[in-house]
């Protein structure tokens, strides 16, 4: 453990090297490990290609159904698997190799895409079998997703860890940009298969890529009963001031605010008249604006301030899309969705990266499994509730309503954070997270100004 009499790095040589990457080697700089080169390469092609099928199946089930409510069930069925098997993901995210662990699911999740591609493609696909594949899908991202984010720490090491996770989000919406768009072009003019079959393609790069990396075997994995394992995680989410308050929030935002892309198909045929190359259009808007906020912080060297990144930010989004759910115009709604993807992509990362830079390497996995159940398990009961209410009182009325109770969560947040800032420090000190500044200054302005 580092103490304050620790003795720190000499920060004129750290200032000095940070200026001889210049900002491009600084926002770039977790990209010099061999291994996260071969996973950022593989996850860029494999998620443009998740990102088709999203915007496919969606605009699948509205043609099929018309029903804004079947549209927020087929969400709830992809992602409920995540908050009930995610303890089970983070589970053998600790215990066994995370390598191995990624690999399978990548494989998996290949699988089901070539089963949906196949089914539509063949003019068989129902309703039903959309919702089979779903759940199915999100059983596997149950343990994808912990493995994943715990995995990006054997990639890079504690020092690019938070430059990682930032690049990492970077991708993500990268992809969101470019799959949307694709998806729009090719659903208009081929139809959804083809887009579910160019997805199940996609995985092969991944796997490539992880099959080549180069990992050292973790020296402690937890042993003991599984339960207990498990409890254990939930033990120290409840008792951790910081990680507990994060967490929260971000399944209020995942709860309340997030089913805004669910109903992205009403909002772009019935109420914008966009059509399918709409909803391309919009939700790449989103991918901009959260591709910006995913860079915005990868140029950080430290974690100092990101607190309040994260109070500024939910309420950003929220202020955002109250307005987006008022407006009735195309143009305005997709410069709209800019600021939203930028405020929504800043608070999950930021909350990201502050959770990693505090939680103990033996305990990542199952701390990781509670994030994912925030942020992916708390949205499938949100798209059930936005679907619902969607369908009583219209989809602007849905957004609307959702955004105002993210907005309260931001406000009683950035009331307890000054509270939460010591317990913050020690944490971060513990875990020796210097992300490019010496511990004792970090630390002094982690989770501040």
């Amino acid at each position: 453990m580092v103490s304050l009499d620790t003795p720190q790095p000499d920060r004129p040589k750290i200032i000095a090297a940070a200026k001889d990457r210049g900002l491009l080697g600084t926002t770039l700089r977790a990209l010099r490990h061999r291994n996260f080169q071969l996973f950022f390469s593989g996850q860029l092609i494999s998620l443009i290609g998740t990102w088709m099928q999203n915007v496919a199946q969606s605009w699948l089930v509205y043609r099929l159904t018309g029903s804004s409510l079947l549209l927020g069930s087929v969400g709830f069925a992809s992602q409920i698997p995540v908050f009930l098997a995610a303890p089970l993901g983070g589970m053998a995210a600790d215990r066994y190799p995370r390598q191995k662990l990624v690999i399978g699911t990548q494989t998996a999740s290949l699988v089901l895409a070539f089963i949906l591609a196949a089914l539509t493609l063949s003019g068989r696909i129902t309703v039903r079998d959309i919702f089979i594949l779903a759940a199915l899908l999100g059983v596997v991202n149950a343990f994808d997703i912990p493995a994943r984010q715990a995995f990006l720490v054997e990639m890079v090491g504690r020092e690019d860890l938070m430059n990682a996770i930032a690049l990492n989000s970077s991708m993500f919406n990268g992809a969101r940009i470019v799959g949307p768009a694709v998806a729009g072009i090719l659903v208009a003019k081929i139809g959804e298969g083809w887009c579910f079959f160019a997805n199940a393609v996609s995985y092969i790069a991944v796997i490539i890529g992880l099959i080549l990396m180069k990992v050292e075997p973790r020296r402690e994995r937890p042993t003991g009963p599984p339960l207990a394992h498990i409890l254990e995680g939930f033990r120290f989410v409840k008792n951790t001031a910081p990680i507990r308050a994060l967490l929260l929030l971000l399944g209020l935002v995942s709860l309340v605010a997030m089913p805004y892309t669910v109903l992205m198909p009403i909002f772009a045929d019935r109420i914008l008249h966009g059509g399918a190359r709409g909803l391309g259009i919009l939700m790449g808007a989103t991918g901009v604006g959260a591709l910006l906020g995913a860079l915005t912080l990868a140029t950080r060297t430290g974690v100092q301030g990101l607190g309040r990144w994260v109070t500024f930010s939910c309420a950003g989004f929220a202020i955002t899309l109250i307005l987006f759910s008022f407006s009735r115009n195309f143009w305005l709604s997709t410069g709209l969705l800019i600021p939203v993807g930028f405020c929504m992509m800043l608070q999950m990362s930021s909350s990201n990266t502050l959770i990693q830079a505090m939680v103990p390497d033996n305990l990542r996995g199952r701390v990781m499994a509670v994030y994912s159940m925030m942020f992916m398990g708390m949205a499938p009961f949100g798209a059930l509730f936005g679907g619902a209410t969607a369908d009583r009182l219209g989809a602007p009325i849905a957004v609307s309503m959702g955004a105002v109770a993210g907005l309260g969560g931001a406000a009683i947040f950035g009331i307890r954070l000054p509270r939460m800032r010591g317990e913050a420090r020690r944490l971060i000190i513990a875990q020796q997270m210097v992300g490019g500044e010496p511990v004792q200054e970090m630390t002094a302005r982690a989770v501040e100004d």
